[in-house]
């Protein structure tokens, strides 16, 4: 707070123009009205005090107004008589003396004395006044402000970094994934190539089983006829041959003429050992005399399948087969006729 002491009283001096009746009697003033008052040059006038001007304070108005500025921007207080508490002056912030002294009489040279008297002035008064920014301030920003930019630098250096090494792995991945997926279709054909294979070599096996199937074959590889269907003799009991007879060495293999199922395997009397293998519309194959037998009852053999071996069992003279075909299981047929109507010549 700051307050402005009172001036020295001067004495008092009545103007001729100051009317009567503003003093009471004995020249004491009493508590009418003032009359019109012209003070002198050298008089200041605060409210009823009289005082002289101060011209050591400043040599112009700027002062004054300096100081009632400096001290209600202060927040301070001020002052014009004595005795009475001094009342508080509040006021914003006010902008810079420079446009109100460039407004005084004498422009520059005015604005420059007030900028010149107005810390000493309002030192006097008490009014501190704040200090200009000095270069540190500002170099202190600006340090800051690169030291701010180069960490948004480094950030976005440090991101693009990151940038690159995502995609880099993102690349090694997606081909690591491709090779893997080349491979793996590789394989895949690879497999589908073998697949492909077998299963062309099962079909051409299914077609030559097929074939064969559908066809006929010798009953043996090597072998001699010794005696014709409906030959007679005295060997037989019925007078005639009801077979044909293909002898061989005993062990020799005997084949499935035709496809069929195995519905007899085992001794038959007169017969020896005897197989009895049905084809499919029914006509039975009569294997007789063998040594041994290869089949079972309800196998299931194709064409050229080894059923058994030529043996001396039954009523023989030697090791032979004794073939019979009973077409529909019923009467004998010529058996050499039977072959030679599919395609074999015995």
């Amino acid at each position: 707070m700051a307050s402005n002491p009172p001036a020295p009283e001067l004495p008092f001096v009545p103007s001729q123009r100051v009317a009567a009746d503003a003093y009471g009697p004995a020249g004491v003033p009493g508590e009418g009205s003032f009359g019109e008052w012209n003070p002198s040059e050298g008089t200041v006038s605060r409210g009823r005090h009289r005082v002289a001007k101060q011209r050591g304070l400043a040599r112009s108005s700027t002062v004054l107004g300096v100081g009632v500025i400096a001290a209600v921007g202060a927040g301070g207080m001020a002052t014009a008589a004595p005795g009475k508490a001094p009342v508080h002056i509040t006021m914003p912030q006010m902008p810079s003396l420079d446009p109100v002294t460039s407004l005084l009489p004498g422009g520059d040279e005015t604005e420059t004395a007030a900028a010149e008297q107005a810390p000493s002035v309002l030192g006097e008064m008490g009014v501190g006044v704040a200090p200009a920014e000095t270069p540190s301030s500002a170099d202190a920003g600006e340090a800051l402000r690169t030291r701010i930019m180069a960490q948004a630098a480094q950030q976005e250096q440090e991101a693009e970094t990151q940038a690159a090494l995502e995609a880099q792995e993102a690349a090694a991945q997606a081909a690591a994934e491709k090779a893997a997926k080349e491979k793996a279709e590789a394989q895949a054909r690879e497999a589908a190539a073998e697949k492909a294979e077998e299963e062309a070599k099962a079909k051409a096996e299914a077609e030559r089983i097929a074939k064969l199937a559908a066809s006929f074959v010798s009953p043996a590889s090597s072998y001699t006829i010794t005696s014709t269907y409906m030959q007679a003799g005295s060997m037989w009991s019925s007078g005639y041959h009801t077979g044909l007879d293909l002898a061989a060495p005993t062990g020799t293999l005997l084949k499935a003429v035709h496809t069929g199922t195995v519905t007899e395997a085992g001794w038959a009397g007169s017969y020896g050992y005897r197989t009895i293998l049905t084809l499919e519309d029914g006509t039975e194959l009569w294997y007789c005399h063998q040594s041994s037998i290869n089949v079972s009852v309800g196998q299931k053999v194709t064409t050229g399948d080894v059923i058994g071996r030529v043996g001396a069992t039954g009523n023989v003279t030697g090791p032979h087969l004794h073939l019979e075909v009973h077409p529909g299981g019923g009467d004998g047929v010529d058996p050499m006729a039977w072959m030679a109507a599919r395609g074999v010549n015995l």
